[in-house]
């Protein structure tokens, strides 16, 4: 697990300042404290950070075949690799090496760009091969690693783990995208492929980019998609035992390490059910289990940690958070150099603090939500889409349209007697309708937030336009496996593969995903609706399955999840610091807002009469980017 950063003349073969190289590359110190180094030659520069995994004697980068024309920088984790190394030994390769990064250099040159489909793991990848002329660039399927890249004007192109990379080059463009902007007031993060820079990119998971000198660079290339394709003739009992065993062989391969490993362990049914399949793997030596505990009980569930503890022996270490851990406010923003808005980034920062005090490497539950329908809105979004089905589209945008739009708001009401909403819902589509659900602000509250300077540039765009591109590439059609497949698309990369990322980096922590282990996330997409989603039940199959190893409270718990509590919060000890942050000079000076709309949020608020708590949050990180932006605070 590391930092890479990268500088590529499109144009031909200037030097490349290896101080300047050296700098961006430092930027990411944290990503890799154990060893760093730049390697320059006329027309290309890399750096690498190296936090040291496997190999940790021979596996440094930039690393080169024997001829020296074929080179690597890597972040990330190839779990196949000792197959493919056997395989192009075969081929004739010679291995100088016992890692992963060398198996990268090979396959390049055995395979050229179809190399990526050969990768089991996660992975930022830059090749350079001098004979071709080529920089080839790819991430891996589900977005577990970053990577960020410009072209500049002036032709160079650079790229790097994290945004601040790219902000260490005194010639990246930093004018803000205002598609960008209104992305994030509805999602809280700037999905794929946007940064809040107009002059920068994210390369989307599943996705490589090939630049060969001489030539324009052209738009990245689609390697890999979330497949949705129905397995025929399974059964309930088959797709219970089987999800099991793969879900076991995902977590195996991710225990090769020559550092401490780990877990994480909330108490949830995901990383309990990677904790249990740890276990069993691992019986000459206990797991090393982490979890933290909050002090208010109203967002505690270390109980439940310690339950699946117990019951698997392992070494369990707990941290107690005070529910009131609001000064990384300001550290997030540097963390994430882009406005996000995921206030789940502060206990997760926590746990990842708690871990690396342990560990090196920690096994995580995420994603078994996005592949198991998990979520509670993916209940609601089925439920109003079986009503739905029953009404015409034409009359449902007819009827319910104006209902929606006149009938008076009623926040306060008990959610039945919420008509205003209820019609909302009704006159749109799925994705429409899944969008609004999802949507931390409304398209009425960003209409209103925004001047009206900010929404001219704006030109008509909407950040529906996000899932309507997804929805339009889908693989599927089912309803329920449309939202999943949105969710892959944005929550889920965007959202939190990134703070997972950022938290865990910031302490050189390596943190694996067995979940989204790409041949488990196929497989699971060919099952049956039903089997996720199952009247109320989400993941009901993969509850079903880890019957035998978790217990039925552990299973069949209501979901809670990382929580703050912002709302008293920003009633309390952070009421001025939100008064100065929203209406102070930092937001008015953009002319992207509506100051009245910023002080109606505020007064609304701190009075009690409503609870605007995940909109201020919002608008507070973005202020907190502004400051970091504009005064490096």
């Amino acid at each position: 697990m590391c930092g890479i950063v990268g500088i590529f003349d499109t144009r031909g073969a200037r030097a490349i300042d290896p101080e300047l190289v050296r700098r961006m590359n430092e930027t990411q110190h944290h990503r890799g404290p154990d060893e760093g180094d730049v390697y320059t030659e006329a027309g290309v520069g890399f750096g690498h950070r190296r936090l040291s995994v496997i190999d940790i004697l021979s596996g440094q980068q930039p690393m080169f075949n024997a001829a020296g024309d074929v080179g690597v920088v890597f972040n990330g984790e190839i779990y196949n690799y000792p197959e493919l190394t056997a395989e192009l030994q075969a081929l004739g390769y010679a291995f100088r090496t016992k890692s992963d990064t060398e198996t990268i250099v090979h396959a390049w040159e055995a395979w050229g760009e179809e190399c990526v489909h050969r990768f089991r793991g996660m992975f930022a990848i830059a090749v350079w091969d001098r004979k071709a002329q080529t920089m080839f660039m790819a991430r891996d399927r589900l977005g577990v690693k970053p990577f960020y890249y410009a072209l500049l004007p002036d032709g160079m192109f650079i790229f790097g783990s994290e945004l601040k990379s790219l902000r260490a080059h005194p010639d990246l463009p930093r004018a803000i995208d205002p598609q960008a902007v209104e992305d994030y007031f509805a999602y809280g993060y700037v999905p794929e492929p946007k940064t809040i820079y107009a002059g920068a990119a994210k390369l989307s998971p599943g996705y490589t980019l090939t630049v060969k000198i001489g030539q324009p660079v052209p738009a990245p290339k689609q390697f890999w998609d979330v497949p949705f394709k129905a397995h025929a003739g399974m059964t309930e009992s088959d797709a219970s035992n089987e999800l099991v065993e793969r879900l076991r062989e995902a977590v195996k391969i991710r225990l090769k390490a020559e550092v401490p490993l780990g877990a994480f362990l909330s108490g949830g049914v995901d990383s309990s059910a990677v904790v249990a399949m740890m276990a069993g793997l691992m019986k000459d030596q206990p797991v090393n289990t982490c979890s933290i505990a909050f002090k208010h009980k109203d967002f505690d569930e270390s109980e439940y940690a310690e339950k699946v503890a117990r019951q698997y022996q392992t070494a369990h270490h707990t941290d107690t958070v005070d529910t009131d851990d609001y000064a990384l406010l300001d550290t997030l923003a540097d963390l994430y150099d882009e406005p996000y808005a995921d206030s789940s980034a502060i206990p997760t920062y926590r746990v990842c603090q708690l871990a690396r005090k342990r560990v090196t490497v920690a096994l995580s539950g995420d994603g078994g939500d996005e592949n198991l329908a998990g979520y509670r809105r993916y209940r609601y979004a089925m439920a109003e889409n079986k009503v739905r089905a029953q009404i015409p589209a034409g009359m449902r945008r007819m009827v319910f349209g104006p209902l929606g739009k006149y009938y008076p708001k009623a926040d306060w009401a008990p959610r039945v007697l919420r008509a205003k909403t209820t019609f909302e819902a009704l006159s749109r589509d799925l994705v429409e309708g899944y969008f609004h659900g999802v949507s931390i602000m409304s398209d009425a509250m960003r209409a209103r937030l925004f001047s009206d300077q900010f929404r001219s540039k704006l030109q008509g765009y909407r950040a529906i336009e996000v899932m309507r591109g997804h929805a339009a590439a889908s693989p599927t059609d089912d309803p329920l496996s449309m939202v999943q497949y949105l969710d892959m698309k944005t929550y889920l990369p965007g959202d939190i593969l990134t703070k997972v990322d950022r938290a865990s980096m910031a302490h050189a922590l390596e943190v694996r995903v067995p979940l989204l282990d790409h041949k488990l996330v196929e497989w699971i997409s060919g099952l049956s609706p039903e089997l996720k989603l199952k009247g109320s039940e989400g993941k009901y199959i993969f509850k079903k399955s880890l019957e035998p190893y978790l217990p039925e409270e552990i299973l069949y718990r209501k979901k809670m999840g990382f929580s703050v509590p912002l709302a008293a919060w920003f009633r309390g000890p952070l009421r001025e610091r939100v008064r100065t942050s929203l209406l102070g000079p930092a937001l008015a000076d953009t002319g992207i807002f509506n100051r009245e709309y910023l002080s109606e949020l505020v007064e609304q608020h701190q009075s009690g009469r409503r609870d605007y708590s995940a909109p201020i949050w919002t608008v507070l990180m973005f202020e907190a980017f502004l400051r970091k932006e504009t005064y490096g605070e």
